[in-house]
């Protein structure tokens, strides 16, 4: 073949925007460690969610753009859609998603869903948010909301990482909600963060699932063992973490819910890559 017959290389047709994809602009990206950021993106005026559910994102950078589900970290009256994410190098998304910056587009299904709702859960008296890394992203989202606090007495959040860094999401978090305009008279007293690391030293060693069944960590806040009658737990973490989480709960008497059927706690089994 001839250099004239052979054919120039052509780029891929550019993604059309379907009916059921929002096209939205980054606002804000901040990174935490290597392996942990944060982004802003702007809300649709048409987009609802519940807190604490997910939804399915993706980047226009291809004819098929991968979408993976990602937990919504703001509350569902926040005027933007906030997500907290890993960085993973080979990650079909998130290779290309860690460097996205202001004013960058960023796509969002339009149908939220996931099980970490209030509604799939029974009436109770404190309710235990329990997560290892970017797991507690759907958490940011219920600790700031009021419906949680009309629902429970008390909300303890669980936060297990590798290193003292990577709690600094949430620790902030937190510490910033105590002057929130909505919910800060809320959360004074009734609001306690647990954080605890498995590899860099910190006040607080361990796996959430030994401390729980060596009962560190209910001695550590002053309470008594997790009960059916007063007790609700809510589990986002790797797969691993939630099975182990979710037999620990069982070992108390706790029974998984649905939002079609409550129960004592649910699992979200929604996957970031």
């Amino acid at each position: 073949m001839d250099a004239a017959a052979t054919p120039a290389f052509t780029k891929p047709p550019a993604y059309t925007i379907p009916d059921n994809v929002f096209a939205e602009t980054v606002v804000s990206v901040r990174h935490y460690t290597d392996r942990l950021f944060s982004f802003r993106i702007t809300r649709p005026a048409s987009f609802r969610f519940r807190s604490g559910e997910f939804v399915m994102i993706g980047l226009p950078n291809a004819e098929k753009p991968v979408f993976r589900a990602y937990s919504i970290a703001s509350p569902a009256w926040d005027e933007e859609v906030e997500f907290f994410s890993i960085k993973v190098e080979n990650g079909p998304l998130t290779q290309h998603l860690q460097k996205i910056k202001p004013g960058d587009t960023v796509l969002m299904r339009k149908k939220p869903t996931g099980t970490l709702v209030l509604d799939a859960l029974l009436p109770g008296k404190r309710l235990y948010l329990l997560s290892t890394g970017t797991g507690v992203a759907p958490f940011a989202s219920l600790i700031r909301d009021p419906e949680t606090y009309e629902k429970f007495e008390e909300v303890i959040l669980v936060q297990t990482c590798r290193e003292v860094a990577e709690l600094t999401y949430i620790t902030e978090m937190v510490e910033a909600l105590k002057a929130d305009p909505l919910v800060g008279e809320m959360v004074e007293g009734r609001l306690r963060l647990y954080t605890t690391t498995t590899r860099e030293s910190f006040e607080r060693m361990g796996r959430v699932t030994d401390l729980m069944r060596s009962g560190t960590l209910f001695a550590d806040l002053g309470l008594p063992p997790m009960k059916p009658e007063t007790d609700r737990g809510m589990i986002c973490g790797s797969m691993a973490m939630l099975n182990e989480t979710k037999q620990v709960l069982e070992s108390f008497g706790l029974h998984e819910g649905a939002n079609n059927a409550p129960g004592e706690f649910v699992v979200e089994r929604a996957f970031v890559g």
